[in-house]
């Protein structure tokens, strides 16, 4: 992906290896080389660094064909000068301190991975069988619920056929009373048909009549509608005035009562910005007071810290402190049981507030060695001078005089003895403890401990708790005050913004909504005044006009009158109205009651029709659920008996699980056991590979001396064989004696060979004829002393032959060759014994230059692990620890890493969560990183195993560290985390003729952090 390409780029201008590119050969790197369309012959990356003082360097490197080009300020260079100018920053080319891959997220993943490769197959068919279960009790609820549906709806349908056949019968009950009244009125009706032809002819008379006053109505109707519809918009303009000015007035109301609350609230937000502003005067005081004291007091505790330094241990400090501490530990192991350990070490305070008083009291005891008998002691002494450590102090507690506790200082009011606020572990030391702190008091102030050493009759030791008490309290104090001094500028600063908010609005509401509103309400007020005078001129115009219309209704009533006087008087009503509206109002209730029949009996024929199709629908959805439920109760009863198979498969696999546990934790046990048992072995095999070396040492110089003595032997003998002496042999022969370096060239420097001495060591010289006291054994003065008489006695033997006779210069000369030969081979194998000596010097200088150098890697790691671990963890309580498994030489073995997470009680680091693995992982890249640091750090997906909380913490850290240490580029998908970057850099895919990636930037400082605390 895009992320992997720019992990790619960075790694590759910062010269890492083509393996660890993810491509075989360079050129693959380039875009569409893999698939063999490349888009470019060359590639390149080019990274440019601001230096502190301004400049900026450009660091390159170009791929051309297989191979790479670097290039330094656009200057071809080579890989080692490229490597040593990174180097000079800082970036270490093979350390990759710079670089930290998605190594972690794959190995806190691995289990979890693992896990969900293997789920169990009974899970499974659980799940598989309870879902076939919720599915059963779905379709009987819905089978239920279709079978009531089925049976309400042909309830139903029943009920609509017996309402049906009732109104039938209502409507045939009503046809036959109506042709009943018809039957029993038929001469009437024939009167009134035979009279149809004069009533249409006198009304077309009276229309004929009437035609003038009809059309002047007509004309007096359009008027008064319309008259009638302007009055009805009046009215309604007035109610909605009305409703509007009310609307105002309570406008208006709240208004008032809005700026009377501001008011009284501006007021009160002045009095307490008043007594903030005094809180915030008096506490400044307050903080520089006690900020004035803290000073006073730091410098008291500075003397007394000064004159306690002496006392402090700190085994991490120097070697001369690991030197000790190795001496210790040599020593328990030599007396185990005997040697209890330093005071120091073996007791605490009950309370932190103790400490520095315990410490005076302690004194130079404090570091005191406590053993159980003075002859232990003794023989700790020996061993000491024999290691050449420091001088140390012993308390045999068999040997201590102490004076009884008197019990009376225990009633002494503000006071404690020493002894009582101390925890010491074994018992056995209280005799060393009750020795070291004597009837020393400690008081918890300073007036205390003066009434109490100089008050009464006695002197008493006493010792008070203020150096470091009053500073905390102070400390604690100011760091109090200054956050109530925070807290009230905080409180005061918001009371001004609120108060600045509140007079705003009060402004407002008093200028503009309130005078608005005041202005509208007058304005509505007016236009209501105005809406009574027109709407009474349009009721006296509509009051006017029916009047007139009434007038005209009565002169068209006297035509009609009169054109149908007889025709009344014939028919027998008053007028032809009364006629017509009973005709009419009889002929409209038959035509309605006809109508209200037809329309029940469509409605019920229409719904009949309808519940009938449902009912159908009901019927098959009945169907279709009892087909559904008995088909899901096959397939339970089939799940079930196959939950019960994986069950069974899951209990024996259980079983075998727990056997194989319990044989896991035997052999736990068993290689706990052989561990402690090879962690003594080792110790004794340390012990005993010392003394091998010791031995081999002086196997070494026996070695030499033996083959120093087996050379000086064969010269012997040679030379006897050189001067024709005949030594008296027990076995071998003088011919076995070797000539050959009489032979070889002078000039040869090779030594002795081993054939030559192993056949003369078969050579036996017999030494009976020697004289008893010849054969005793002598020490090398007398043996010295007895070749001195007898080259003394063979000299003047020798003098009294060359007097004799004329002497073999041969003889000598080949003696000279042979003392020549054996001078030269003495020289060689002192220069052979000085190279072996310098080399071993070389050795022990390289070694120890080795461990130093690592050692001061390793110490500056383990300082700094625990501290970044606690502030990636934001926990105090978080502990990291690091630790050789050879202390020796550190570099030949294993270092162990364990963490305590915060809130947690110590576990191997195997047993910690993914995320609590990748932050104890992160924090020993940080402190590796911390020892010789690159200027910048690229991380690839660290928090890929993180939940949102560590996510968090980690972004925050890495924020923190940004801003003073380094600079980090961060690869993440995760929103929690790169939002807290100062600016980001996306990738995106572009689509076309073939994907390439895009990029997008955004500076993310120039807005503020929602969550700055978080």
């Amino acid at each position: 992906g895009g992320k992997s390409n720019l992990m790619d780029a960075i790694s590759f201008v910062l010269a890492e290896k083509t393996s660890n590119l993810r491509v075989k050969t360079l050129k693959d790197l380039i875009h569409g080389a893999p698939v063999g369309k490349p888009a470019a012959n060359r590639a390149f990356v080019t990274m440019v660094y601001q230096q502190d003082n301004g400049q900026e360097l450009s660091f390159s490197r170009i791929i051309i064909g297989s191979s790479s080009e670097y290039r330094i300020n656009n200057k071809v260079v080579g890989l080692s000068e490229y490597s040593d100018e990174l180097e000079k920053l800082g970036i270490l080319i093979k350390a990759r301190n710079f670089l930290v891959f998605q190594v972690i997220r794959a190995a806190s993943l691995e289990k979890d991975a693992e896990l969900n490769q293997k789920r169990p197959l009974y899970i499974k068919a659980k799940e598989n069988t309870a879902h076939k279960i919720k599915k059963l009790e779905a379709a009987r609820k819905s089978l239920q619920n279709a079978q009531k549906c089925y049976k309400k709806r042909k309830a139903d349908m029943e009920e609509l056929d017996r309402e049906q056949g009732a109104v039938e019968m209502a409507r045939h009950e009503f046809e036959e009373r109506m042709e009943e009244e018809a039957q029993s009125q038929g001469q009437d009706l024939q009167l009134e048909e035979n009279q149809v032809k004069a009533y249409h002819r006198l009304k077309e008379e009276a229309s004929k009549r009437a035609a003038t006053l009809a059309q002047e109505l007509e004309k007096f109707n359009r008027d008064q509608k319309a008259d009638q519809d302007r009055l009805d918009l009046e009215e309604r303009k007035k109610i909605e005035t009305e409703a509007k000015i009310k609307q105002k007035i309570r406008e208006i109301e709240e208004n008032q009562k809005r700026i009377e609350k501001l008011e009284d609230y501006i007021t009160t937000s002045r009095q307490s910005l008043d007594e903030q502003k005094r809180m915030e005067e008096e506490l400044t005081e307050e903080v520089e007071q006690a900020k004035r004291r803290i000073d006073e007091i730091n410098m008291e505790l500075n003397q007394v810290m000064e004159q306690l330094g002496d006392a402090r241990i700190d085994r991490q400090e120097n070697s001369r402190q690991q030197r000790k501490a190795e001496i210790l530990e040599s020593i328990k192991r030599l007396y185990p049981g005997s040697v209890y350990g330093r005071l120091i070490d073996l007791c605490q305070p009950t309370q932190k507030k103790f400490q520095i008083a315990v410490t005076k009291v302690l004194g130079k005891n404090m570091d005191a060695i406590i053993v159980d008998s003075e002859k232990t002691g003794r023989d700790c002494i020996q061993y000491i001078k024999e290691q050449r450590g420091e001088p140390e102090t012993f308390l045999p507690l068999d040997y201590l005089e102490v004076r009884p506790t008197d019990e009376k200082l225990r009633e002494l009011r503000g006071a404690k003895l020493v002894i009582d606020v101390i925890r010491y572990e074994p018992p056995q030391i209280k005799k060393a403890l009750q020795y070291a702190c004597g009837n020393a008091l400690v008081c918890e102030n300073v007036e205390d401990a003066r009434r109490i050493a100089f008050g009464g009759p006695y002197r008493h030791k006493v010792q008070r708790k203020k150096n470091h008490n009053y500073s905390l309290f102070e400390q604690m104090k100011a760091k109090r005050k200054e956050a109530e001094l925070r807290q009230v500028q905080s409180q005061a600063h918001g009371l001004q913004m609120r108060l600045k908010y509140s007079q705003s609005d009060l402004e407002q509401t008093k200028t503009r909504h309130l005078s608005l509103n005041m202005q509208e309400k007058s304005k509505l007020e007016s236009e209501l005044a105005n809406f009574g005078p027109r709407i009474n001129d349009i009721k006296r115009i509509i009051q006017s006009r029916e009047r007139e219309m009434k007038d005209l209704k009565d002169r068209m009533n006297l035509v009609e009158d009169e054109v149908f006087v007889e025709f009344c008087k014939e028919i027998g009503v008053r007028n032809i109205r009364e006629f017509e509206e009973e005709k009419v109002k009889r002929q409209n209730e038959i035509a309605k009651k006809r109508l209200e029949f037809e329309t029940q009996k469509t409605r019920l024929a229409i719904q009949l029709d309808y519940e009938k199709n449902q009912l159908k629908e009901d019927q098959e959805k009945v169907i279709m659920w009892e087909q559904t439920v008995k088909k899901d109760e096959n397939e339970i009863e089939r799940l079930k008996k196959e939950e019960q198979r994986n069950m069974k498969i899951i209990d024996e696999t259980m079983a075998q699980l727990q056997d194989l546990k319990n044989q896991h934790l035997a052999k736990k046990s068993e290689v706990n056991d052989k561990n402690h048992e090879m962690e003594e072995i080792r110790k004794k095999l340390g012990g005993a590979n010392k003394e091998l070396t010791q031995l081999q040492k002086e196997v070494t110089a026996i070695e030499t001396k033996l083959e120093q003595k087996r050379s000086d032997r064969h010269n012997l003998l040679q030379a006897c064989k050189m001067q024709d002496i005949r030594l008296p042999l027990r076995s071998g022969t003088m011919d076995d004696i070797s000539q050959e370096e009489a032979e070889e060239s002078l000039s040869s420097s090779q030594k002795t060979s081993s054939t030559v001495l192993a056949k003369e060591a078969l050579i036996e010289i017999d030494y009976s004829s020697l004289s008893e006291d010849l054969k005793d054994s002598l020490s090398d003065e007398e043996i010295k002393a007895e070749m001195s008489t007898l080259q003394q006695r063979l000299n003047e033997q020798q003098s009294i032959l060359q007097r004799i006779s004329a002497p073999n210069m041969k003889a000598m000369e080949k003696l000279e060759s042979v003392r020549d030969k054996f001078q030269e081979t003495s020289d060689e194998f002192e220069a052979a014994r000085k190279r072996a000596k310098k080399a071993k010097q070389s050795f022990e200088q390289i070694k120890k230059e080795r461990f130093d150098r690592f050692n001061a890697c390793f110490e500056s790691v383990a300082t700094n692990i625990d501290e970044i671990y606690k502030a990636l963890s934001r926990n105090s309580s978080a502990q990291a620890f690091l630790g050789p498994e050879n202390p020796e030489e550190p570099y030949l073995d294993g270092i162990n890493y364990n963490c305590v997470a915060p809130g947690k009680r110590f576990r191997p680091m195997d047993n910690l969560s993914g995320g609590e693995k990748t932050v104890a992982a992160l924090a020993l890249l940080f402190a590796i990183h911390s020892y010789k640091p690159a200027p910048f750090f690229v991380l690839d997906e660290i928090d890929a195993a993180l939940d949102n909380t560590n996510i968090g913490k980690v972004a925050n850290y890495i924020k923190d560290q940004s801003v003073q240490n380094f600079q980090a580029i961060v690869i993440s998908l995760k929103e929690e985390f790169y939002t807290k970057a100062d600016s980001l850099i996306g990738v995106y895919p572009e689509q076309g003729d073939c994907v390439i990636s895009k990029v997008l930037t955004f500076d993310l400082s120039q807005y503020p952090d929602a969550n700055p605390n978080e």
